[in-house]
């Protein structure tokens, strides 16, 4: 694909990703918006929604088979799961191959979509027009072991805790402040997507227990790994500088992160590296905004390298 000019869609542009994703796309000097969807604002202006984006575009309800007309290069389908595969095959149908990027998990565990970790995956990369962007506990999850997975002696234990945006826009009790005022709310403590996504991903059974808090956006997740030989916390250190340490959007800290210190804010953060008396176990925390590099901004690196341009591009660095 050539840098210039490449027109986007978003499909599901209501929720809290899909207004990101146009904050991201309205400060991209090679992307404009083709359409964006939302049956909920079909007609409304974008402009009185995201305060961001200069234009007159409008919000549409188009179907699923009028979708391949609408001229876009790049599609992202940030819609709930189950949904983006009658829009994929629309697009199959009508012989239309735009870059596709999936914010679901329709696509996570399919070998014919490319798994859109750069950190970890780029190296993998080979020019794919389908994306399958990561969960955004999965994605934490996965930074805060990779670095570590061939040491394991046992699955690591994961404690979660998120924002209610990452709950969505439709009603429910793990986005409603009332009911998770003062409170701390546990769900889907085994099975969970992101647990089977991430043990997938990372080729080790990962356990995983989330849970919902009263703020609004950032995840924070503890994990403890149980290591096959003693490390010390400058050996356990050494490794995650040296998986991230070129990274722009990882930061590796000495202390904890705090999940208030990275709301609004396009990378992740991990630290802690709490070490054992035995140098068996190693306590780390990783945190990172659950709508920016959780979804919209990792979306934005792939898209990024899609078209051809520098994977930070748009993105505001830490």
């Amino acid at each position: 694909m050539t840098t210039t000019g490449k027109r986007i869609g978003i499909v599901g542009a209501r929720g809290h990703t899909g207004a990101e994703l146009i904050r991201l796309v309205s400060a991209h000097p090679a992307l404009e918006l083709a359409f964006v969807s939302s049956r909920e604002l079909d007609g409304q202006r974008v402009d009185a929604h995201v305060a961001e984006y200069r234009g007159e575009l409008r919000y549409s309800a188009p179907d699923h088979a009028d979708l391949p007309r609408l001229g876009a290069d790049v599609v992202v389908l940030a819609l709930p799961n189950g949904k983006a595969t009658a829009c994929v095959e629309a697009f199959d149908q009508a012989g239309v191959d735009p870059v596709i990027v999936d914010l679901s998990a329709d696509f996570r565990f399919d070998e014919r979509w490319y798994y859109g970790l750069p950190e970890l995956t780029r190296d993998s990369w080979r020019g794919e027009r389908r994306i399958s962007n990561p969960g955004c506990y999965a994605t934490a999850l996965q930074l805060s072991i990779a670095p570590l997975k061939d040491l394991l002696a046992a699955p690591p234990v994961c404690f979660g805790v998120s924002g209610y945006s990452g709950a969505g826009t439709t009603p429910s009790d793990k986005n409603d402040p009332e009911k998770l005022r003062d409170n701390l709310m546990p769900y889907a403590l085994t099975g969970h997507m992101h647990e089977k996504e991430a043990s997938r991903h990372l080729g080790v059974p990962v356990e995983f227990m989330p849970h919902v808090a009263p703020h609004f956006r950032g995840l924070t997740v503890t994990t403890n790994l149980y290591l096959s030989r003693r490390m010390s916390r400058e050996e356990v250190m050494a490794r995650f500088h040296g998986a991230y340490g070129g990274e722009p959007l990882v930061n590796v800290l000495d202390e904890a992160p705090w999940v208030s210190r990275i709301a609004g804010r396009h990378h992740a953060e991990i630290g802690g590296f709490a070490v054992s008396a035995d140098g068996k176990r190693v306590v780390i925390v990783a945190t990172l905004d659950n709508l920016l590099k959780g979804a919209a901004t990792q979306a934005m690196q792939n898209i990024n390298r899609a078209i051809g341009v520098a994977e930070t591009t748009a993105i505001p660095l830490p």
